[in-house]
């Protein structure tokens, strides 16, 4: 069972490294790039890049970090006397709550509003400016949450 757990662990640690380091560039650069074309066509490439993401490895990634940080968290609970419990549990649940569900009820719903608008409708600019402020400050705590998960799950690997 240790193996699993240690297993479990590197995998979550690894996932979340990488997936902070995605949100990152959205939050550095790629979105302001986007922002910074000319009249809607960022929306559109944003829309585009929303469309391949969905069939790239960035997903099956998304939820089997996601399924991972659950397990880990569970785990945790059972007993938060074993040494690195409670970083697991702290990382896990950041990774759970900051990523997954900060995803699912705030970036997805704006994603889906993004791909329902017409780039080149009358609607675009004002669905463009508010996708960019909604969606950004999600994805800073997306981002945020992962780079604090994947520090607290290498603690918790150190500790075990």
């Amino acid at each position: 069972m240790d193996l699993i757990i240690c297993a479990l662990l590197w995998f979550a640690a690894i996932s979340a490294g990488i997936m902070a380091g995605v949100y990152f560039t959205f939050s550095v650069f790629v979105m302001r790039s986007l922002d910074a074309l000319d009249g809607t066509r960022g929306m559109a490439a944003m829309q585009s890049i929303n469309r391949v993401i969905l069939k790239s490895a960035f997903l099956p990634l998304f939820f089997l970090s996601s399924l991972a940080c659950a397990a880990l968290v569970v785990v945790a609970l059972l007993d938060l006397s074993a040494t690195g419990a409670t970083e697991m549990l702290a990382g896990a649940a950041i990774y759970v709550v900051g990523m997954f569900i900060v995803t699912a009820a705030g970036n997805v719903p704006l994603n889906n509003r993004l791909e329902a608008t017409d780039a080149s409708g009358t609607d675009a600019p004002a669905m463009w400016s508010h996708y960019m402020s909604k969606w950004t400050a999600l994805n800073h705590i997306r981002t945020i949450a992962c780079t604090a998960s994947a520090a607290l799950l290498t603690l918790a690997l150190i500790a075990r």
